[in-house]
Order: structure tokens, then sequence, then C-alpha cells
């Protein structure tokens, strides 16, 4: 745990906030937090030797993810301004990660479609973020795989604040930017972390 993470005394000192008093127990939300977050650092240091940020890979792959795309369509899935994701797509059609053609339909407008070096790149860190996991997974007992197995749906369920507080979220396939994704794994316009 890093300082900010700790209390003097050693305990979390973060407290949930008021909506997940009926859920988890204080203290098993933080340490889930913990968990994920460290597991995600772990993960992009997995694949440490690329240069993109995690707003770059995510719009990678969900250039990939949705075809081709304007850059408005592109910055909506996202869930950013344009001019934000002008700045996030400039360095990545200079890294030759995404190409720009012309817009057929709109002269004024250019579509974003990922380059076979763009796909090779999303590839590879699928790869290593895989390898990343099986090698850890490895270590867990046959007990412990299975838990962890039928835990999946519920951390599943945590990816989308659900439509009305009050309906049970229903599980769906996680929308991971890395992922290519076809039809069924497409829960909305939930923007995918990397």
């Amino acid at each position: 745990m890093s300082a900010q993470d700790t209390a003097p005394g050693g305990g979390p000192t973060d407290e949930p906030t008021e909506g997940s008093s009926a859920g988890l127990s204080a203290e098993a939300v933080v340490r889930l937090r913990l968990a994920i977050g460290r597991l995600n650092r772990q993960l992009v240091r997995a694949s440490g030797d690329q240069d993109l940020t995690a707003a770059q890979l995510s719009a990678l792959a969900r250039v990939e993810q949705h075809g081709t795309l304007r850059l408005g369509e592109l910055a909506a899935r996202e869930g950013v301004a344009v001019p934000s994701m002008v700045r996030t797509v400039g360095p990545l059609v200079a890294a030759g990660l995404i190409g720009k053609t012309p817009d057929p339909q709109d002269g004024r407008s250019q579509l974003l479609a990922p380059t076979p070096r763009g796909r090779d790149t999303l590839a590879r860190i699928r790869r290593e973020r895989t390898a990343l996991l099986a090698r850890r997974s490895a270590r867990l007992t046959d007990e412990q795989c299975r838990a962890l197995e039928a835990v999946l749906p519920l951390l599943e369920l945590l990816l989308d604040e659900p439509a009305e507080p009050s309906k049970p979220a229903e599980p769906s396939k996680p929308a991971d930017p890395t992922e290519p994704a076809g039809p069924a794994d497409t829960p909305g316009d939930t923007r995918p972390t990397p």
C-alpha cells in the first residue's frame, strides 16, 4: 500500500461512498479498489515498452473495435471533446498506428482507421497482458482458479453504472479497450479502460 492508501496505524484511509454502504464492507471496498488498481498498473507495465498513453490506447482500440470512424464519432464514443480527441489521435497518426482518409460523404471530414501497425501493436499488448495474467493464475490452486472464474461475472457487473439505481445490473461482457469486440461485446458506449 502506498502512503496515500494507509492511515498512520496501517489501516485503509479511504471510506466508501454513500452508495456503497448497502454492498461491501468499507474494508472490502478499499481492498477491491487497491487490488484492481495495482493489477491494472502491473498490466500496463507488462506492455511498458509502448509509448501510448491510456487515452491513446483506448482510442486506438476503439477505432479497431468499431471500424472506420470520424473524429467526432470517436470523441463521442470515448466521452471526450473533439479538441481533446484531436490531441489524442495526433500522435497515433504520427506513429503510423491510425490512418486518416478523406470522408467520401463529407470532404471537410476525415475517417480514422487502424493501420496494420496499429493492429499489430494492439495484438502485442494483448498478448503481453494475457501472458502476465496467465503466469499469475498458474500459481493458483484448481480451487482458487474456479473461485476466480466464478467471481468474473460479478466484477463485470461493476464495469457500468446501472441505468436505474434501484434495479440490479445484468451481467455483460466487458468492453476491454485492447480486445476486439463483436456485437455482443458492446454494452453501449461505456468508455473502455486500458
